[in-house]
């Protein structure tokens, strides 16, 4: 049968001109996103598709209105999440993280410019939102040498000028990361520099609809390249040959066959090499009937982040007793402490009324009660009692915001460690678990 070159032309030749999440279906397009693969498993799911450019424009007001509500001018951000969440457009995310060569200004009246690698201007171009498309905003040695100071005082002084433009009279500007020229060329200019993370971490922590429709289907994308990676661990572990590479790279796979973008982490290991936990994985030959555990830390489709964990036995006999019990121990855990979730609850009450690990666990347990997830880890985190500290996040629950429930239980000294996380939704009336993946049945002692 032809097909017509307009058919070829799309990304899913059975829909009109926009897809699903209300983005053009266009197979040559500009902006990524999800792939044919993911689209049809979530149709399957009866999955509901964001709304991409509504979801924009919630997330470009929701930072506005957190400018105009702290007095101030503007809003510069170079961390590439923060301009993923102005823009929702990308360029080499990884590279950019250690070479910052982007950034965003948001003016108070919602003007928004962004100054992007000088050959791609043309990388925010579907969105309306962007109102400029500059460059110059590479202020790293390597590409500047020694003469960043010059590029420094031309970029600052286009801030100014914007600032003035759009917020006159104001130069109290927020700024998230900056080089070390580019803070005091913007001081030289006499704008007042002002706490950014702050602000994008709370503007973040709220997510809209469309920010919790595009979550859920991330967190089915996550979850089905999650089974895939258990399906081939369970079938080569036994033959003696699989390395815990081999096991992470499926993960990877999966989740680029998704539309999803990159894993912060490598924090799935095996054996004796899950105590202490944050082992990264490796070379090491994975051998039958052992733990294996990992931390998925994956930025999905739409760029969101999915960071659950789980662990397995795999092999042909029962788990230990001491690993049963672990595991249980540690599903408790998650499972009592997720049920104090609830909009109005304050955090530092969630770290008082947390449940409590045995004495054995306590000395490797896990950095954090919980934390928040959106574009990756956010804002806020809640402490374990003997890690809090006094101040630092007396602030309360509320609907939207969406945390991750995290349990490290392994004894000091012991062979093995157990792993487990959940991704928890702030409801109007409590909470939602979005993580639906089930856990091992073997070290559940069923």
């Amino acid at each position: 049968m032809n097909q017509h070159h307009r058919d070829r032309r799309k990304i899913d030749p059975a829909k009109g001109a926009h897809l699903g999440d209300n983005t053009p279906n266009d197979n040559d397009r500009i902006e990524i996103g999800p792939t044919q693969l993911a689209f049809a498993e979530w149709e399957a799911a009866g999955l509901i598709l964001p709304d991409l450019p509504r979801m924009r424009e919630y997330r470009w007001a929701r930072l506005t209105q957190h400018i105009v509500d702290r007095g101030y001018g503007g809003l510069l951000v170079f961390d590439p999440l923060n301009i993923r969440y102005a823009t929702d457009s990308t360029n080499m995310q990884l590279w950019n993280t250690h070479n910052p060569f982007r950034a965003v200004l948001l003016c108070a009246d919602g003007h928004m410019v962004i100054w992007d690698y000088k050959n791609a201007p043309f990388l925010s171009g579907f969105n309306p939102l962007v109102r400029e498309v500059r460059s110059g905003a590479d202020l790293f040695y390597f590409d500047r040498g020694d003469k960043i100071d010059v590029a420094a005082d031309v970029f600052s002084n286009e801030v100014r000028l914007l600032l003035h433009e759009h917020a006159p009279g104001n130069t109290r500007l927020a700024v998230d990361k900056i080089m070390l020229h580019g803070l005091r060329a913007l001081e030289a200019q006499g704008l007042q520099i002002m706490e950014g993370e702050e602000l994008t971490e709370k503007a973040r922590a709220i997510k809209g609809p469309d920010e919790i429709r595009a979550m859920r289907c991330a967190h089915h994308a996550c979850e089905t390249a999650v089974a895939e990676m258990e399906h081939f661990a369970r079938t080569t572990v036994p033959q003696g040959q699989t390395s815990e590479d081999d096991i992470w790279a499926v993960l990877h796979a999966q989740n680029i066959r998704r539309g999803g973008e990159w894993i912060e982490t490598r924090l799935l290991a095996s054996g004796p090499r899950t105590n202490p936990w944050f082992q990264e994985c490796g070379p090491r030959i994975v051998q039958n009937n052992e733990i294996v555990a990992f931390d998925t830390d994956l930025i999905g489709s739409y760029g969101i982040c999915i960071d659950i964990s789980r662990t397995w036995w795999i092999g042909d006999t029962a788990p230990r007793p001491d690993m049963i019990y672990a595991m249980q121990h540690a599903h408790e855990h998650i499972m009592s402490n997720m049920e104090l979730l609830r909009p109005g609850v304050a955090i530092p009450e969630l770290t008082a009324r947390c449940h409590r690990l045995d004495d054995q666990f306590q000395a490797q347990k896990y950095g954090c009660m919980m934390h928040g997830v959106g574009l990756c880890d956010e804002w806020p985190l809640v402490a374990y009692p003997d890690k809090a500290v006094p101040g630092s996040f007396d602030y309360v629950l509320e609907p939207g915001m969406v945390l991750c429930v995290e349990a490290a239980v392994g004894a000091e000294g012991g062979d093995f460690s157990i792993k487990l996380e959940d991704q928890v939704l702030i409801t109007e009336d409590g909470y939602e678990n979005l993580t639906t993946y089930p856990f091992d049945a073997a070290l559940m002692g069923h």
